[in-house]
């Protein structure tokens, strides 16, 4: 890892210059989860909720997000993505919805932060669809599960 790059030898904040690195395929997947109650889980599950298909429309918002990232990120790049995908696992004993958001480029900076961009607003809009029903549904465990591509090579979450 070693130092801070978003920082010049001032200590100033500042985008980082990638035009001399290479352009490499860049994937990053990232993970999270949201705990509702038994009642939203299962209409969440059934596709029941009256605000509409939470699981389709919270996927939509998550890839909108990961495509705008440079714009909610002071210091990200505006990429060109190939792929952005948001998948769903679901937990019935914990009543949890694992995110999943899967993000690809051919480019000179990685897709991290896109993919823990998606993987929070699918949360989030989640939370937004069920709030009628239930208030204290916990976003947790989001965190970077893999990445590969770039000069730090690959990453994966133990």
């Amino acid at each position: 890892m070693g130092e801070l790059t978003h920082f010049d030898k001032d200590g100033k904040a500042h985008m980082v210059d990638v035009g001399g690195k290479a352009e490499t395929e860049r994937l990053a997947v990232a993970k999270g989860r949201i705990r509702v109650s038994r009642e939203v889980f299962e209409k969440i599950q059934a596709g029941s909720m009256a605000k509409g298909d939470v699981l389709g429309i919270a996927r939509t918002a998550g890839i909108m997000a990961a495509k705008r990232t440079w714009e909610l990120i002071p210091l990200c790049h505006l990429l060109a993505l190939t792929k952005c995908s948001v998948d769903f696992a679901l937990y019935p004993e914990s009543c949890e919805v694992e995110a999943i958001c899967t993000v690809k480029t051919v480019g000179k900076t990685g897709v991290e932060m896109e993919a823990l961009t998606g993987v929070q607003i699918t949360l989030l809009t989640i939370y937004d669809m069920c709030k009628a029903l239930d208030r204290s549904m916990v976003m947790t465990d989001i965190r970077l599960w893999e990445k590969s591509g770039g000069k730090s090579g690959e990453y994966h979450y133990d």
